[in-house]
């Protein structure tokens, strides 16, 4: 502190290097996106400036709107099923029952598995033939109830979005676990003192208290859902149908598949303002609650 109020350059030129790698790595990548997203070209003949065409085809692109859809599924199954899910579990386990270590550590592994091994996992679960579901389902005599999870319309969307709940849940319950281990025990004994039962000291002390904590889970469940793409992409390909192609996924196809460069870098473009809007609008929202 005696050092900064003294002379600020030693902050700038320790932070310079971490500066100009975010430059590198983070700006200039953009700023390329916005030169490619106002061109026609497909990675081998000459450019062609066509102006807003690429974000006007977008706009009229009923595969993106399908795509912006299901992204818009996933950013709500995540945010109101990991983390209301975590919260319950961090707060049963933030009670010291016995076992909680080994609660903890399998609540966790999901986080550490590859997303890969996950979704060829799930796609086996949910296979209409020799699936988990089904088969458990017709053991207990409810074979009406059986579904072609994946490959109907109707479930493919649901059932991506029960996968990527069980995957993240685990991240979420370890922050929300680390959160309420740093509350004072000293104000819950003023708690008991006063007469707080065990459901006022959870709405009056431990959620206000790790308020910030949910506020900082819950934007990076919708940063993390708006970066969707592997777990999908092995579980579906998008399908059947497009109907649970995701906006990643819509711009990769595009870009490097169709090798439309220019409408791919436009579709990113949408994707990072579109990121961009809704984390800044939670934030404004949530913040404004906890005033």
């Amino acid at each position: 502190m005696h050092l900064l109020s003294r002379s600020k350059w030693p902050a700038f030129v320790g932070l310079a290097p971490a500066f100009l790698i975010y430059i590198l790595f983070a700006i200039v990548p953009i700023l390329i996106s916005f030169y490619y997203s106002v061109m026609r070209w497909d990675g081998f003949t000459e450019m062609e400036f066509v102006g807003l065409a690429n974000f006007q085809e977008a706009l009229t692109d009923p595969i993106f709107w399908q795509s912006l859809k299901n992204n818009l599924y996933v950013v709500g199954a995540s945010v109101f099923g990991q983390i209301p899910i975590a919260l319950f579990i961090a707060l049963l386990l933030n009670r010291k029952i016995k076992g909680g270590k080994f609660f903890r550590t399998v609540g966790f592994m999901p986080v550490v598995i590859s997303t890969v091994i996950i979704s060829l996992v799930w796609g086996m679960m949910y296979n209409s033939r020799i699936g988990l579901f089904n088969q458990l389902l017709e053991s207990i005599g409810l074979e009406s109830l059986t579904q072609n999870w994946l490959g109907d319309p109707k479930w493919s969307m649901i059932s991506v979005c029960i996968t990527i709940i069980w995957q993240f849940v685990g991240l979420y319950l370890i922050i929300f676990l680390a959160a309420l281990q740093n509350i004072p025990e000293e104000i819950y004994e003023a708690a008991r003192i006063d007469g707080a039962s065990g459901l006022k000291q959870t709405f009056y002390i431990t959620l206000p208290m790790m308020w910030d904590s949910i506020i900082v889970a819950v934007i990076l469940c919708i940063s993390g859902s708006l970066r969707t793409f592997d777990l999908i992409y092995v579980m579906t390909s998008g399908g059947p149908g497009h109907s649970t192609e995701v906006m990643a996924m819509y711009m990769f196809e595009q870009t490097f598949s169709s090798t439309r460069y220019g409408y791919g870098s436009a579709l990113s473009l949408f994707i990072f303002f579109f990121s961009l809007a809704l984390v800044y609008l939670s934030t404004r929202i949530l913040r404004r609650k906890s005033v």
